[in-house]
């Protein structure tokens, strides 16, 4: 890992100016040996990062392989905890505060505002509207922490209970997002979760969410129809080529337009000035897929005020090496608007396309956990094994 080595940082880092913007860079990636060895507090004091996001994938490559998860649970196994899948979150728990703890002095310093963990619900209740609330009020709980993100899929069983924990006080990161169909489903059960806590006489001062778009994914899809019409010898070749790499990003732009459309409306201000924080676009799936591509590439065109950008470490190292900053999420929405008119013109489906990868995405979750919880169980009759004997 990079990103924790000693080596010095150069005097100018583009990922310190993403806060003259008004973006908050997030860590996409947790891992015990990291924390340890204070690699997120590092990343804090030097980077400006201010927020980490896991999910079940990161958590497989982190705790399913090597060794460093080994004493925690030999542990937990010695306290009595015993099933698999509360070995796995003793561990994941332990991981999730111990990141809290480092940024807690940002989530203090802005007031609430970031330094905040996400822990995501089970990926086998995407679509379980209440077993997704007991579950993220179960976790929210275990963890203890203020500065905690509870993920949740915006499926269909995930609006609901989006809604729901926000009126009951949780902070919700909002994740598997790639429609703006289903974003603006997503704000709107912040707004009326908040809306009900009002009602209530409660408070909504600190009470934080984000909604995750998912950006390269789209693309990786997108582009792939075109390449196969193009190899197929289809007439518009040129305009379909034209198209590789953009409409992801032009969906976040118009993303981000209706969001500022949506937070200057009467409704929303009246929920501001009771303190209401706005649920801020976080820009996930960041890393590029197309070596074509530059590797910057999701992260230099969607930088924009009151958003966040969650970065893989390579991402995060590439954009620190040569990034550049400049306002480019509310430029050029015209030239966005141009692209998804194409993109509907020659039949690409993007709306199909944005339906398929929620359903991929959950599955690709509950797979991960499938492998998890595979590799916990093989740690777990290791070291009962060596125990009998």
């Amino acid at each position: 890992m990079s990103i924790i080595t000693d080596t010095p940082r150069v005097t100018a880092n583009p990922l310190l100016e993403m806060h003259d913007e008004g973006q908050a860079i997030w860590l996409d990636f947790v891992d015990r040996s990291f924390l340890a060895q204070g690699g997120l507090r590092r990343l804090i004091e030097e980077d400006g990062l201010s927020g980490v996001t896991s999910n079940p994938s990161i958590f497989e490559k982190a705790m399913g392989h090597g060794d460093a998860y080994d004493e925690g649970i030999k542990a937990a196994l010695a306290q009595g905890v015993d099933s698999v899948a509360a070995l796995y979150e003793s561990q994941a728990i332990a991981d999730i505060k111990a990141a809290a703890a480092d940024l807690r002095p940002v989530y203090e310093r802005t007031s609430g505002q970031d330094g905040y963990v996400s822990l995501e619900v089970s990926p086998y209740l995407a679509h379980d509207t209440a077993g997704t609330i007991a579950e993220a009020h179960r976790l929210w709980q275990a963890v203890g922490e203020p500065n905690l993100m509870i993920k949740v899929p915006a499926t269909t069983e995930g609006i609901p209970a989006i809604q729901r924990l926000i009126a009951d006080g949780l902070n919700v990161n909002v994740t598997l997002l790639f429609a703006l169909s289903a974003y603006q489903l997503v704000a709107h059960a912040y707004v009326k979760g908040l809306e009900e806590r009002v009602a209530r006489g409660q408070p909504i001062n600190r009470i934080a969410s984000v909604a995750s778009f998912f950006v390269s994914r789209i693309d990786t899809q997108i582009d792939r129809k075109i390449d196969a019409r193009v190899t197929a010898g289809e007439p518009h070749a040129s305009a379909l080529s034209a198209l590789r790499g953009k409409v992801a990003i032009a969906n976040a732009k118009l993303a981000y337009a209706w969001y500022q459309d949506m937070v200057a409306e009467d409704r929303w201000q009246a929920l501001r000035v009771k303190g209401a924080m706005p649920q801020r676009l976080l820009w996930a799936s960041t890393g590029v897929k197309d070596p074509a591509y530059p590797d910057v590439l999701y992260v230099e065109a969607l930088i924009g005020r009151d958003t966040v950008n969650t970065l893989p470490p390579a991402t995060m190292d590439a954009f620190r090496d040569h990034g550049t900053v400049a306002p480019t999420l509310g430029a050029d929405v015209d030239e966005a608007r141009r692209v998804l008119r194409d993109a509907e013109r020659f039949d690409l489906d993007l709306a199909g396309v944005t339906e398929a990868l929620v359903e991929d995405g959950v599955k690709q979750f509950a797979d991960a956990a499938d492998k998890l919880l595979a590799a916990v169980g093989g740690k777990r009759a290791h070291f009962q094994g060596d125990t009998a004997t």
